[in-house]
């Protein structure tokens, strides 16, 4: 196969097709589709797996077009499917609408994106419009109020409906309408504080264009969940719901084993498919096994000219990560210790329900576990039916998740840490009071998530997190001192004040701790790293051991 390019960031299925990009072939989603016949239909699926250049390769196929379609499909599967399936192509007008633009501050900025999207699709139809004549005088006044969005806030809840109607008035044909991204408003509303308002806007739009709207031929709607108490869908027994735990369709959004094993093959990175698995894989979609599209895409455009760079986490820099931070500032000690075996490689078991709120998020626990999952932040392992609720064993998909899980968490508990009152430790600290700084300590390591198998470089940098904000005093980690390293220094600036040295250990045994806390003070002394305090004149030396086991300490003071 001739080299072909990579689509990163491309989702128009036209462009691709025209710029001559690598295509992993979908287009049998469009057989499927007509098949189920579904009136409404929505598919969940986490961030940047498919969902918009799915929705553009419908749009693509089903939109009417004087000069035909057939061009962007030649060679593709849909083609091979028969005239039960190709008769509908290019035969209906499309309203394609995208709510991804609506993640804003404040919900009249959102608004008003809501206004610029809807206004393009009333700008892309016009033509059609107008040729026609057919519009009623008053019909037409408002689509042009809505098209130069002059329209009032009403003119843009039904904007939908009213747009269907006059494309079966001007063409006598009813539409098909996509709604990409369609919880982007929502999820961006409850974490910006105006989620009420904008349940009630996205209500008005579906369910004007969606329930009992005779100029609806059939729609497409897309996001990460299925949010349904909100009302949004209220009444609409035409919703077919397919979503990462139904089989059906769950080829068609992310890449299959096979699918990526052709990828490798074509670009001669054969030999790369183990870092490719481990990195990317894992995610079980109903029962197919699926790779993340878009870190497989970016991952061999790094490999263009290195076939043997390293693998990133490349989705972590695209997904909002604010569902994984709202856990961990909402978790107690048992939602830490499931995090940490999480990390480690284990799996939780949960009781999955899809009928989520953003409301019921931190209602309990077990909330948040279904947002990660259907987020795409952990994978199904197994599950069984216990009565009418449904328990899923779950796990970190790969390694690209788990890096976000590491990274991002450790980080949100060091802010959380800078945040604390410190001073108690400090003081304990600077006087020789070990039993509060044990203490201390001990309740803050309580409310952290450890991933290092508890190595003493974890505890270094717990305990230097600590004492980076303490007051006045100069925080020194593993500065050349004497013969050898100390852990940390603590040093006031004028030399007639303290300078304090800890050295940290790590016990096998709670009951080992004091034994590697006189293991820490004997370094001390026997490396000598008091002698560089000395020459530059500090005389009021305090020399700690202090020790680790799990999320226990004790500390020493050398007398």
């Amino acid at each position: 196969m001739a080299w072909k390019p990579l689509p990163i960031g491309i989702d128009d299925f036209g462009k691709i097709i025209n710029g001559k990009y690598y295509y992993v072939d979908k287009t049998l989603f469009i057989r499927e589709l007509l098949d189920i016949k579904g009136e409404v239909n929505l598919f969940t699926r986490p961030r940047r797996f498919g969902k918009t250049l799915n929705m553009s390769m419908l749009r693509y196929f089903f939109e009417q077009s004087p000069a035909g379609n057939q061009e962007f499909f030649k060679n593709l599967k849909i083609m091979d499917t028969g005239e039960e399936y190709l008769r509908h192509m290019g035969q209906y007008p499309v309203i394609s609408l995208s709510l991804k633009s609506m993640k804003q501050y404040s919900y009249e900025l959102a608004f008003e994106m809501l206004k610029k999207a809807v206004e393009g699709e009333f700008t892309r139809h016009w033509d059609e419009i107008e040729k026609s004549g057919k519009l009623s005088e008053a019909k037409l006044e408002r689509y042009i109020r809505i098209r130069d969005l002059k329209g009032m806030e009403a003119d843009y809840a039904d904007s939908l409906k009213f747009l269907s109607e006059c494309l079966y008035i001007c063409t006598g044909k009813r539409s098909v309408i996509l709604i990409d991204e369609y919880d982007v408003p929502l999820e961006n509303a409850y974490f910006s504080g105006f989620y009420d308002r904008m349940v009630s806007l996205i209500r008005s739009l579906f369910e004007s264009a969606l329930k009992t709207n005779d100029s609806l031929e059939f729609a497409v709607v897309t996001g990460c969940l299925r949010i349904s108490k909100e009302s949004i869908f209220t009444g609409l027994n035409n919703l077919n719901v397919e979503s990462i735990t139904t089989r059906s369709f769950a080829e068609y959004f992310g890449f299959t084993p096979e699918e990526v094993e052709q990828m490798l093959a074509d670009y001669d990175l054969t030999e790369n498919l183990e870092t490719v698995k481990r990195w990317y894989d894992g995610y079980c979609f109903g029962e197919t096994e699926v790779y993340n599209p878009w870190s497989v895409i970016n991952y061999l455009y790094s490999c263009y000219r290195n076939k043997k760079a390293f693998a990133k986490p490349y989705w972590s820099n695209t997904s909002s990560n604010s569902i994984v931070r709202r856990l961990v500032e909402q978790a107690d000690i048992s939602v830490k210790q499931e995090i940490e075996a999480l990390i480690e490689g284990g799996t939780i078991t949960k009781p999955i329900h899809e009928d989520i709120t953003y409301d019921d998020m931190e209602s309990t626990q077990d909330n948040l576990w279904n947002f990660l999952f259907f987020t795409g932040y952990l994978k199904k392992i197994s599950e069984q039916q216990e009565g009418e609720t449904i328990y899923m064993e779950m796990a970190i998909p790969n390694s690209e998740v788990r890096y976000i899980y590491k990274n991002a968490v450790l980080r949100w508990f060091e802010e959380n840490t800078s945040k604390k009152e410190l001073s108690p430790l400090y003081e304990s600290i600077l006087n020789g009071d070990t039993d509060r700084m044990s203490e201390i300590l001990s309740e803050n390591l309580m409310e952290t998530i450890s991933f290092y198998d508890y190595q003493e470089s974890y505890y270094h940098g717990f305990l230097a997190g600590m004492l980076k904000n303490i007051g006045n005093y100069i925080v020194q980690s593993n500065r050349e001192s004497g013969k050898g390293r100390p852990d940390i220094l603590l040093k006031y600036p004028s030399v007639r004040g303290k300078a304090v040295i800890i050295e940290i250990k790590v016990s096998k045994t709670y009951p080992g701790l004091e034994e590697k806390c006189d293991e820490a003070l004997k370094q001390i002394e026997d490396q000598r790293y008091e002698e560089g305090l000395r020459q530059e004149g500090y005389q009021n030396i305090m020399k700690y051991g202090v020790a680790f086991y799990r999320k226990e300490c004790m500390a020493k003071l050398q007398k």
